[in-house]
């Protein structure tokens, strides 16, 4: 899947409400939409104007939804899905965000690395209200547009 829209990525993570974990998982307290929205608040929190940093917490796990039974490559999924739409940074970010996967290449991305991968452990509190889904699709939006404009010039 490749997203073409913000409203097409905001779709999918509207389905995330109710979207359990897969078996065999572990899983977690929360499903995937509460999940994505208290990282992503959590990591607004500590870095509130890295909006790619945010974008990333938000959309990071959206490969379980698009492939529930293959959680292993979930990461990978979601980063290619999301390339597209939001740039190379976020999909990066995506793909390392679970694992112990930073190298001397990832390096200078490996602060915002560690501080995903805090939010995401962190995110997941049974009845946290971490606002709705909706309030991110502004940041989407410029995110999304930063991006056109970059690969524009390319």
């Amino acid at each position: 899947m490749e997203l073409r829209s913000v409203q097409e990525l905001m779709d999918l993570l509207h389905a995330c409400r109710g979207a359990w974990d897969t078996p065999g998982r572990g899983g977690d307290p929360v499903d995937p939409h509460d999940h994505a929205l208290q990282t992503a608040a959590l990591v607004r929190r500590s870095r509130p104007a890295d909006k790619e940093l945010q974008v990333a917490a938000l959309v990071h796990d959206i490969g379980q939804l698009l492939r529930p039974a293959d959680p292993a490559d979930h990461t990978d999924l979601a980063a290619d899905t999301v390339r597209p739409l939001l740039g190379e940074r976020v999909c990066h970010l995506v793909r390392l965000h679970a694992g112990g996967r930073v190298n001397a290449v990832d390096a200078p991305h490996a602060d915002d690395v560690l501080r995903l991968r805090q939010a995401c452990d962190a995110g997941k509190v049974v009845g946290l209200d971490a606002g709705v889904m909706e309030d991110w699709r502004t940041v989407l939006e410029l995110v999304a547009a930063q991006h056109s404009r970059l690969g524009a010039v390319d």
